[in-house]
C-alpha cells in the first residue's frame, strides 16, 4: 500500500434531494458578511479521482531501496472548516512508485484549542494482500463564536483489507465516526429589543455517529472478458436527538467484451433505507444502466438506458423514472483532443447521512427525498496538448425535480430545512479544469464551477452558490522540504432572516476566499514536522448564514513514518 499522494483538493460534492414547506417570498434587501462553504455534488464527473481513497491494488512489491519516501499530504486542509468544492481535480498518473514505509503517525497542536492525531497504518505493496487501518482525530476546543460553544471534534476509524486470488480480488471495509457540533448560528440581526442571555454549550450539541460496513469481490484482470465489480454494505446514522438512519446498499458493474471493439454493460445500485425521526418510514430505490458500447477508429459509441425507483413521491414525481444513456466521444486527435456529448439523466439517492456531513446544522423532522434529475444534455472535451497537462471542460442542461435547498427555520434560525421547489429547477452548469505536473516536483491546479439554478416557486436557489473555483500546487522544494497551497473562492448564497417568525429580509453571504498553506521538513528518514494553516486570508466568511468559521488557525506538529 502506499500513502495518499499529495495534492488535488478534494471536492466532493453530494447528489441533490429532499422535502418540506416551501419558503415565503420576503422583501428583497440586506447583506451580511463571509461564508463558509460547503458544495453539493449535482452532476457527474467524468475524471479519475483524486487519490485520497483507501481502495488498494495489487501491484508488484518494489525493490528496495534506501532512498527517503517522498513527502505526501493525506489530509492538507484542516476538516473543522468544511470547506469542499463541488468535484475532484484531475490527478496526474504518476512516473514511479514511491517506496513505502506503510505506517505514519502525526500529532500537532494550535490554536483555538485544537489538537490532531492519526495513525496510518498500513501493509507495503504485496501481490497477495493489503491491509490498512487508518485512525484520525481533530478538536477544537473554542470557535468564532463565544468561545466553546462553537467548539468542533471529529474522531474517525477506517479499517480495509484486500486478498488477491489469481484473477479475483475480495475485500472488506469497516468504518465509524463520532463527531460533535453546536448550534452556534444564534447570533446574527437582532430580533428583540431585550438583549438575550447567552446560551450555555452544553444546551447547544448536536452529536453524529456514523457506521459502515462493505464487503465486495472484483476482477482484477483487465484483460478478461467479463469483468465484474459487486458489492453489499450498510450504513448507519444517528444524532443527539434520536434520529437514525439505516442503509442497506448494493453495487453491480459488469462489463463483457463482445468483440474486441464492442461490450455490453450494466451498472445498478440499490439502496433501503429505515429513516427514523419523529416518525418512521422506509425509503427504497433501485436503478440500473444497461447499454452496449462499441469503439470504430476514432468514434466511441454508448448506448442505453437508465431504468429507476425511488419510493419518495414528493412533488408529484412518479416512482418510476426511464432515461437515455448515450453518449458520444470523437478523437479528434488520439490520445490529445477529444470532444464528447450525449444525453443521460438519472435518479439521486440522497440520505441524511450526506447531507449532515454537508450542512451539520439541519433542522429536526427534515423531509429527505431522492433527486430526479433529467432530461440531461451535455458536451465537453479533454484534452493532453503536452506532457504533463490535462484539460477539461463541459456544459450541461438539466431539469430537476426536488434538488433541495437549505432554508433557516423561522422559529429556530440557527437550523436549517431542507426546501423543494415544487415546480422543479432549471440547471445550467458550465466547468473547467485543469491540472499541470512534473511527477513528483510539482503540481499545478484549478478548477471552476458555474452553476444557474432556474427556480420557480422559491425565491432564490437557498444556500447553494453560483460559482465556485478553487487552485492548489505543491512543490517538493528537495528532499528536505515540500510545500503546498489551496486557494478557493466562492460566490454568494442566500438565505431568509426572519422577525417574530415573518420573513424580513434576504440575506446574501459575503463571495467567500479561503487560502490555506502547509509546509513539511524532514529531520530524518523518518521525522519530520509539519506546519498547516487555513483561512490565512483571516476572513470569518459564512457558508451557511449565522455561521462564520474560525479566522487564521494553524497546527503544528511532527510526522514519524516507519
Amino acid at each position: 500500500m502506499r500513502l495518499p499522494l499529495v495534492g488535488a483538493g478534494v471536492l466532493v460534492a453530494a447528489g441533490a434531494l429532499s422535502a418540506q414547506a416551501q419558503a415565503t417570498k420576503p422583501r428583497k434587501g440586506g447583506t451580511i458578511q463571509e461564508a463558509e462553504i460547503e458544495i453539493v455534488k449535482d452532476r457527474v464527473n467524468e475524471l479519475g479521482t483524486a487519490t485520497r481513497n483507501f481502495d488498494k491494488a495489487a501491484v508488484p512489491a518494489p525493490p528496495k531501496t534506501t532512498r527517503a519516501p517522498a513527502y505526501t499530504f493525506p489530509d492538507f486542509r484542516l476538516p473543522p472548516d468544511r470547506l469542499v468544492p463541488s468535484v475532484q481535480v484531475l490527478t496526474i498518473k504518476q512516473e514511479e512508485l514511491t517506496p513505502l514505509t506503510g505506517n505514519l503517525l502525526k500529532a500537532g497542536i494550535g490554536n483555538y484549542g485544537t489538537f490532531y492525531g492519526r495513525a496510518y497504518l498500513h501493509s507495503a505493496r504485496s501481490t497477495d494482500h493489503s491491509y490498512g487501518l487508518d485512525l484520525k482525530h481533530i478538536n477544537s476546543l473554542t470557535g468564532p463564536v463565544d468561545g466553546r460553544n462553537s467548539g468542533v471534534s471529529q474522531t474517525s476509524a477506517a479499517l480495509t483489507g484486500e486478498i488477491y486470488r489469481g484473477n479475483a480480488a475480495f475485500g472488506g471495509a469497516l468504518d465509524v465516526s463520532r463527531e460533535r457540533y453546536n448550534f452556534y448560528g444564534y447570533t446574527g440581526p437582532a430580533t428583540s429589543p431585550v438583549p438575550q442571555p447567552t446560551p450555555d454549550a452544553g444546551d447547544l450539541k448536536q452529536v453524529f455517529t456514523r457506521f459502515g460496513a462493505r464487503a465486495y469481490a472484483r476482477n482484477q484482470a483487465p484483460s478478461a472478458a467479463l469483468q465484474y465489480d459487486l458489492g453489499v454494505g450498510y450504513k448507519y446514522w444517528n444524532d443527539h436527538f434520536s434520529a437514525s438512519e439505516s442503509n442497506v446498499l448494493l453495487n453491480a458493474k459488469l462489463g463483457y467484451a463482445l468483440s474486441d471493439d464492442s461490450r455490453f454493460v450494466l451498472n445498478g445500485d440499490a439502496s433501503f433505507i429505515t429513516d427514523k425521526d419523529s416518525a418512521t418510514r422506509s425509503r427504497n430505490f433501485v436503478q440500473v444502466t444497461p447499454a452496449y458500447e462499441v469503439k470504430r477508429d476514432r468514434l466511441n459509441l454508448a448506448l442505453g438506458l437508465t431504468l429507476g425507483y425511488s419510493s419518495d413521491l414528493l412533488n408529484g414525481v412518479s416512482r418510476g423514472a426511464v432515461y437515455p444513456a448515450i453518449r458520444v466521444g470523437y478523437a479528434v486527435v488520439p490520445e490529445q483532443f477529444t470532444v464528447y456529448g450525449g444525453l443521460g439523466g438519472a435518479i439521486q439517492r440522497v440520505t441524511r447521512n450526506d447531507i449532515t456531513a454537508e450542512n451539520p446544522w439541519l433542522n429536526r423532522n427534515v423531509y429527505v427525498a431522492d433527486t430526479r434529475r433529467g432530461p440531461t444534455v451535455y458536451a465537453g472535451f479533454t484534452a493532453a496538448p503536452a506532457r504533463g497537462l490535462a484539460l477539461n471542460g463541459r456544459l450541461t442542461f438539466s431539469r430537476d425535480k426536488n434538488l433541495y435547498f437549505y432554508l433557516s427555520d423561522p422559529l429556530h434560525q440557527d437550523k436549517f430545512n431542507l426546501v423543494y421547489d415544487d415546480e422543479g429547477t432549471t440547471n445550467v452548469n458550465l466547468h473547467a479544469e485543469a491540472l499541470y505536473g512534473t511527477g513528483e516536483k510539482f503540481r499545478v491546479g484549478a478548477r471552476a464551477d458555474y452553476n444557474h439554478y432556474g427556480t420557480r416557486a422559491l425565491a432564490q436557489p437557498y444556500g447553494r452558490p453560483e460559482f465556485q473555483a478553487t487552485m492548489f500546487g505543491t512543490y517538493n522544494v528537495s528532499e528536505k522540504l515540500l510545500l503546498g497551497l489551496e486557494t478557493y473562492f466562492y460566490s454568494a448564497s442566500y438565505s431568509v432572516s426572519y422577525v417574530n417568525q415573518v420573513p424580513d429580509f434576504y440575506r446574501a453571504t459575503s463571495p467567500i476566499y479561503d487560502l490555506n498553506l502547509r509546509a513539511d521538513y524532514r529531520i530524518t528518514s523518518n521525522l519530520s514536522i509539519f506546519a498547516m494553516g487555513n483561512n490565512l486570508a483571516n476572513r470569518q466568511y459564512q457558508r451557511f448564514y449565522r455561521y462564520p468559521v474560525k479566522g487564521i488557525n494553524i497546527i503544528g506538529g511532527v510526522t514519524y513514518t516507519f
